[in-house]
């Protein structure tokens, strides 16, 4: 007979978000899967149609910033262990907008922690998983790799918002007996990503033969993961690791900015018939973002020889993948980009 759990995914309707739901609800029919998000400009409930109407699936609407919905929910479903993942994510969003990173990114988490708190009691079988991001380490040279023992050096609002909900984490682990793991990923990518992020945004732009924003001269390095490879090192995480541990999660796929952009216009030209070069004539550098961090690079030997995990998609594969993705679903893009926000980043760009 296999274990019977419940498990809350916050911000399952987003972007990494609606990966692990998937990936939780068609790999674990005999669990419980609630899925609480705010649907903000880039939750979608359209990134989980293929599993909506599974019966070990349910949608709940809400805010994990209001402390006595979330509070509530947790004394009616008495779930056992949580993944969460609900946060404002965009770190210009977060230059211009920092409070609603403090409310999302701080506060949601402290009542999450604080509801799993009371109702678990020190029950060890439960869980918190708290999925976080490699920004909270701050920027790298041109050498070296973070891990596990990085020391924090936030840059931006965001990643400061995400160093704080760590810091509250391991806080209720040690002050209170929360069962609790940390994953801290590099940049992630690939289908269902809202049009804010590099890569969606470029697809996007060459479709429609419009300029493509590159910050600075393309020179800062990210360290890019396939969404589904990250799903998988999640859900190994949550089931495998020893209580109170952190991964850093990373794809071995460190590359700067312009690299990424060339390498996606020249399958664009590809995909879409078009003459070789004709998509790289788009490529339009703008003033760099304030406090941009220079590198990006994740050390994942912890994960690898602890828990076995690897990533299986190289970036080339993970890019033509993500493509074909974007290409076959121009009614999804169309509907995402339809409405004020996508606007609001384009004069964003354009006044830099």
């Amino acid at each position: 007979m296999q274990p019977q759990r419940h498990l809350l995914i916050t911000g399952g309707a987003g972007f990494i978000g609606s990966h692990v739901v998937r990936r939780m609800v068609l790999r674990y029919p005999h669990y419980r899967i609630t899925n609480l998000d705010k649907l903000t400009y880039a939750g979608n409930l359209e990134n989980l149609r293929d599993v909506e109407d599974k019966p070990n699936y349910q949608f709940i609407r809400g805010d994990i910033a209001d402390p006595v919905f979330v509070m509530n929910l947790f004394v009616t479903h008495r779930f056992d262990g949580v993944i969460h993942l609900a946060a404002e994510s965009h770190v210009d969003r977060s230059i211009l907008e920092p409070d609603d990173f403090v409310a999302t990114n701080v506060l949601g988490t402290v009542n999450l922690l604080n509801a799993a708190r009371v109702v678990w009691e020190r029950d060890t079988r439960c869980r918190f998983h708290h999925v976080s991001t490699d920004e909270v380490f701050g920027s790298l040279g041109d050498t070296g790799f973070f891990n596990e023992q990085t020391p924090y050096d936030p840059r931006s609002p965001y990643a400061a918002s995400k160093a704080s909900s760590d810091f509250f984490v391991r806080a209720y682990g040690h002050t209170y007996g929360l069962p609790y793991v940390i994953t801290n990923c590099s940049n992630n990518y690939g289908p269902n990503q809202f049009p804010e992020k590099l890569i969606p945004l470029a697809i996007n732009n060459v479709r429609h033969l419009k300029p493509v924003p590159i910050y600075g001269r393309g020179q800062n390095v990210r360290d890019w993961l396939y969404v589904e490879d990250h799903a998988e090192a999640i859900d190994l995480v949550f089931h495998k690791a020893p209580n109170a541990a952190t991964y850093t999660i990373g794809g071995s796929n460190a590359l700067r900015n312009i690299e990424v952009v060339r390498k996606l216009c020249a399958i664009m030209d590809e995909k879409l018939q078009r003459p070789p070069g004709t998509s790289e004539q788009l490529i339009t550098f703008v003033a760099d973002r304030p406090g941009h961090d220079y590198r990006y690079a994740i050390d994942s030997t912890k994960i690898r020889t602890e828990l076995g995990w690897v990533p299986r998609t190289s970036f080339e594969e993970g890019l033509r993948k993500t493509i074909d993705w974007y290409l076959n679903n121009t009614d999804w893009l169309d509907h995402v980009t339809s409405g004020e926000y996508l606007h609001y980043f384009e004069r964003m760009y354009a006044n830099r």
